[in-house]
């Protein structure tokens, strides 16, 4: 067994403050994935009809990869990273609003074509 000294002490202080430093460059770096990643979410609302169905999340979510992809150029990449998942979720909400809305409508259609067939077949009997 190695004893604890104070040159295991240096030695272990070295490393903490070394993965400190590598952790915080992390956030130096581009966040491209991560805002091409909520470019997408964006793009799969809009084509759900998140435009349509959930307006106001739409609205807020393109505004905030706007501004995610303003932080990007002026390389704010922490900025760019909390407002790419901010429009991402803003995303799921409006693409899972247009969803549901669409279910209902489809479930609504339904409804009126079984309640046609009951009339239907009360007149044939």
């Amino acid at each position: 067994m190695i004893p604890f000294t104070r040159h295991w002490a240096l030695a272990l202080g070295t490393a903490a403050a070394l993965l400190s430093v590598a952790a915080c460059g992390s956030l130096k770096t581009p966040a491209t994935a991560d805002v091409a990643v909520s470019k997408a979410a964006v793009d799969n609302a809009a084509g759900a009809g998140g435009a349509d169905y959930a307006p106001v999340e739409m609205l807020a979510a393109r505004q905030k990869m706007a501004l995610a992809n303003q932080a990007m150029a002026s390389k704010d990449y922490k900025q760019a990273l909390t407002l790419a998942a901010a429009a991402q979720a803003d995303a799921k909400l409006a693409q899972s609003k247009a969803n549901s809305a669409k279910a209902q409508i489809a479930a609504d259609a339904l409804q009126d074509d079984i309640r046609v067939l009951r009339e239907e077949l009360e007149r044939n009997n």
